[in-house]
């Protein structure tokens, strides 16, 4: 390990106790802790632990991943932005999380943190940084939307007043299923390939993000997970979720990372919902609270 990144391994681990020690306070439900390594003779290296909730009473679903990986050779989804580095020995290590709630009025949120370095061809350590946060509601509250927005310009204050708003309208652009013309939620903040502010101002950067990732949902689980729900909602529920798994495995770069570099499958794909419907054609009756999810909340705004 680049000793540089002694404490950034040290945060991560640290972040992905006391995030899932926050959700098996609000769920009753304890992780199930699975650590790894990647087989000697492999040609990517590494460990980690994979953090898992199954079957709770608030959280049908919910992994937290930490990977710490090296690999020859970076795959194509890491080099996209810089060429120069495509084919270089590299070093990778962040935390990963997808929670999928089970009343529908609760909303699912996605957090990745990582930090990268390569050598150069000329021998140089390159370093960056990237992460962020989404939310995808199955039922829209604008209030919710503000809160989740509010708490992910908060933890870019002090670090540059034109960060929310480049990171809001990335995450926007990015968490976008191009073959349905949608966006996956309300958007949050994303941001990759980012040193900037220099390795250890870019690195506060990416720990105040992973901090407040607890403060920006849980008070929205709070509020919405004892809301009276029937079949109607689950369904649509199930059926948006589809538009999850669309994504990650068609667009997602963390995911074509992991795959593209030989990573850990049942690590890489703890994003994916337990249970999930397609149906064909599938449209809301107009001004339904299903329908107010494609009109008011399914397109890129200005929540603050």
């Amino acid at each position: 390990m680049n000793p540089a990144f002694a404490p950034v391994r040290t945060y991560l681990i640290d972040l992905q106790q006391r995030i899932t020690q926050a959700l098996t306070e609000i769920d009753g439900h304890s992780f199930l802790s699975d650590s790894w390594e990647k087989p000697k003779g492999e040609t990517l290296q590494g460990n980690g632990i994979t953090m898992i909730m199954e079957h709770g009473h608030v959280f049908e679903r919910a992994g937290v991943g930490f990977s710490h990986v090296t690999g020859p050779k970076l795959p194509p989804s890491a080099t996209q932005h810089r060429p120069e580095l495509n084919g270089s020995p590299f070093e990778a290590m962040g935390v990963s999380l997808v929670f999928h709630p089970r009343n529908p009025y609760v909303p699912t949120v996605h957090m990745n943190v990582r930090a990268l370095m390569a050598k150069s061809q000329t021998g140089e350590s390159v370093a960056w940084f990237g992460g962020g946060m989404d939310l995808t509601p199955y039922y829209g509250f604008e209030e919710d939307a503000v809160h989740f927005h509010r708490t992910c310009k908060q933890a870019l204050d002090g670090f540059g007043d034109h960060l929310y708003p480049r990171f809001k309208t990335w995450c926007d652009e990015y968490f976008f299923l191009k073959h349905r013309n949608e966006p996956r939620g309300i958007g949050g903040i994303f941001y990759d390939d980012f040193s900037e502010l220099g390795f250890d101002r870019s690195f506060e950067m990416m720990q105040s993000v992973g901090d407040h990732l607890v403060k920006a949902y849980l008070p929205i689980v709070e509020k919405r997970m004892n809301t009276p729900y029937g079949e109607r909602e689950r369904d649509h529920q199930l059926y948006r979720r589809g538009r999850y798994v669309e994504f990650n495995l068609v667009f997602d770069r963390g995911t074509h990372f992991g795959l593209q570099s030989g990573g850990r499958t049942e690590s890489i794909l703890l994003s994916m919902p337990p249970l999930v419907t397609w149906s064909y054609q599938n449209q809301p009756e107009a001004g339904s609270a299903e329908h107010r999810l494609y009109t008011d909340f399914l397109k890129p705004k200005a929540w603050i």
